[in-house]
């Protein structure tokens, strides 16, 4: 059944404009819909809050706020928001329209995707989020069903800076629970967010693309929220057998409970992706997930298997009884080129005339040969594989947690040096020589280096100071210009900076954006200058500050020919000094012929000269006082005159 025909939205015009046409999606907070701008004639995204939840205005000021700061973002993975309103009780963001489907659906319909995928999504969803970290938002609620894959391919992730008024909402519904499968620990403990909570369910969508399934899982949103702060999420090679080690600690990395060891923000997340697809050769990236390996074919050579440990030892070579017989010059005998490997016993001491006991022969010989052959056998494996071990995962560990896993697999610390890091938290381990999983003989030595933290600069003081010399300071110190925003100022020049966010003296990381808070000058009413002659306005709107420019074409108006017949900006708004005011003037009235009402009565002959777009006045004198029969008209029927203008009846 369409349930869409149950809503009272669909086919209704919100605020004059937007004609609701489908419902698309319900959440615990809005009802998205499919609707037509009318004005623009193109399709778009209506969310409208609910009802029950617009009723609460700190939460609708908080919607209109964060709508009003998310416009601003302008990004190609960013869902844009190109208008906001209200109408009667419905409160509602008119949003970019994404033909496609939502990650949800994907993960619902494939269930786990190839690593080429799983990254080829997760890459525009961090460009996405880092744009929104550097201009000072945290999207707190990534999940499936907020990336959308549109028909073309691009992915977009939607409902930026719209949940911060979630924590209002009881935690029941099956939409919530789908929201506390990525909650970060931190959020779950303190309500805490910054851009690293959005980190971490990044790792959880990571993990849910690489296995089809998540983390964590329970019956009752208690016990997800328990593993959340208990449990390291798994690596995703425990689920996928033979799945690339980079992908491993990309996921290890991006959840990691401890907030302080995750990347700390999307942009050094999305630095960590790019390495790892880097680390991995196009097998890697192109295994097939497991639900695809059993439906493609049955060929041995193409499954990966678990190969027993006893399979991988040498065999005893065949023992041939009549091998004594043959006498020394047996080169081919295999066992001789096998013993070779061992160094041969002393022979046994003995006493003058006494003989060196005989080697046995028959049945017993066999088994001294086979043991032979086995001891031989154990030394090629143990020369061959025993000897070689691999380097231990060790990002993130303190450096005696790293010199603890290292003596338990058998190998030594190298050097020790130190580098600056944006992502791995100070004293930690950041790399290793060699890389973790490298195969590396026992004993040998591994080097680490130590995270020093980030790298950190003091934001320049440029307030005062004109935008492209701020602009060039925050570069020359290593920083990045953020977004701008401009407000009036009666102290600062125009186009000058008033504030820094971070202020001026701030110590930040290396490569942080810095959002820049510009003048527009000193703000200015704009003075009514319609029905002016065009000098007269010229010289108010010039004393008041401003530019003028008079346009080419002239319209019809109720203003005389000549005089200002409009302006634009209008009387009353706020502009910014030096600004520059249109004007349009008038070529005076549009003549309107005036109809004939002579002996009609008074009623019916105003009813016609109003339609015809006169006023009407009446003049009675004595004799017409009790007359309603009109005896004349002071514009004769026929003939013309300026629309607006009066028309006098005369009644008898």
């Amino acid at each position: 059944m369409d349930t869409t025909l149950q809503d009272p939205l669909v086919g209704q015009v919100l605020d004059g404009r937007y004609r609701v046409e489908a419902r698309i999606a319900v959440g615990g907070m809005a009802t998205v819909y499919r609707a037509v701008d009318t004005r623009l004639d193109r399709v778009l995204a209506l969310k409208v809050m609910h009802p029950a939840l617009a009723a609460d205005g700190s939460f609708v000021d908080r919607f209109i706020r964060e709508a009003k700061s998310v416009a601003r973002l302008d990004h190609p993975n960013v869902v844009q928001v190109f208008d906001q309103g209200t109408d009667r009780e419905y409160v509602y963001l008119a949003m970019e329209y994404v033909a496609g489907c939502t990650l949800r659906d994907v993960l619902r319909e494939r269930g786990a995707l190839q690593p080429r995928a799983a990254l080829d999504i997760l890459e525009p969803v961090l460009a996405a989020l880092g744009a929104a970290h550097r201009a000072g938002f945290v999207h707190r609620d990534m999940k499936p069903e907020n990336v959308l894959i549109g028909d073309d391919g691009r992915v977009k992730v939607a409902d930026f800076g719209l949940v911060r008024g979630v924590g209002t909402v009881t935690n029941t519904t099956g939409t919530v629970l789908g929201t506390v499968s990525y909650l970060a620990p931190e959020q779950i403990e303190s309500g805490t967010a910054d851009p690293r909570v959005d980190v971490y369910a990044c790792g959880i969508l990571l993990y849910e693309m690489l296995t089809g399934e998540r983390p964590h899982e329970g019956d009752s949103p208690a016990i997800v929220l328990y593993k959340h702060l208990h449990d390291d999420v798994p690596p995703p090679s425990a689920a996928v057998p033979g799945m690339a080690y980079g992908l491993d600690e990309l996921v290890a990395s991006a959840t990691a409970r401890n907030p302080e060891v995750r990347p700390y923000d999307a942009v050094a997340l999305l630095a960590r992706a790019r390495e790892a697809r880097g680390g991995l050769d196009a097998a890697q990236l192109d295994a097939l997930p497991p639900q695809a390996l059993s439906s493609e074919h049955d060929n041995a050579d193409d499954r990966t298997s678990v190969i027993p440990r006893a399979l991988t030892m040498p065999r005893p070579l065949p023992v041939d009884e009549d091998a004594g017989q043959r006498g020394q010059g047996g080169g081919a005998d295999p066992r001789h080129r096998t013993s070779r490997l061992r160094d041969p016993a002393p022979p046994p001491r003995r006493g003058p005339g006494r003989r060196a006991p005989a080697l046995p022969r028959g049945p017993m010989a066999v088994v001294v040969a086979v043991l032979l052959v086995l001891g031989a056998g154990a030394g090629v494996w143990y020369i061959n594989s025993g000897q070689f071990t691999k380097v231990p995962p060790l990002l993130a560990k303190t450096e005696q947690e790293a010199r603890d896993r290292l003596a338990e697999a058998g190998l030594k610390v190298g050097g020790v040096e130190e580098a600056y890091s944006d992502s791995v938290k100070r004293g930690t381990v950041m790399r290793t020589d060699p890389a973790a999983g490298s195969r590396i003989r026992g004993a040998d030595a591994v080097s680490l280096t130590l995270s020093k933290g980030p790298e950190t600069v003091k934001v320049p003081e440029v307030d005062g100071v004109a935008l492209a010399e701020a602009r060039s300071a925050l570069k020359d110190a290593g920083l990045e210009p953020g977004m701008v925003t401009r407000e009036f100022s009666e102290d600062v020049a125009k186009g000058s900076v008033i504030s820094t966010g971070p202020a001026g003296g701030t110590e930040v990381r290396t490569g942080s954006a810095v959002s820049l808070t510009v003048s527009k000058g000193r703000p200015v009413d704009v003075p009514d200058v319609t029905g002016e002659k065009p000098a007269d306005a010229r010289a108010a709107l010039e004393e008041a500050g401003l530019e003028v420019e008079v346009a080419g074409e002239r319209v019809t108006s109720g203003h005389d020919a000549g005089r200002v017949a409009r302006q634009s900006p209008e009387a009353g708004e706020e502009v910014v000094e030096g600004d520059t005011v249109t004007l349009t003037l008038s070529e005076g009235p549009e003549m309107v012929e005036v109809p004939d009402v002579v002996g009609d009565r008074v009623d019916e002959a105003t009813e016609a000269l109003e339609a015809a777009g006169f006023r009407v006045e009446e003049d009675r004198g004595l004799l017409g006082l009790f007359g309603d029969t009109v005896r004349g008209q002071s514009v004769a029927g026929g003939d013309t005159a300026p629309e607006g203008s009066t028309i006098t009846l005369k009644i008898r």
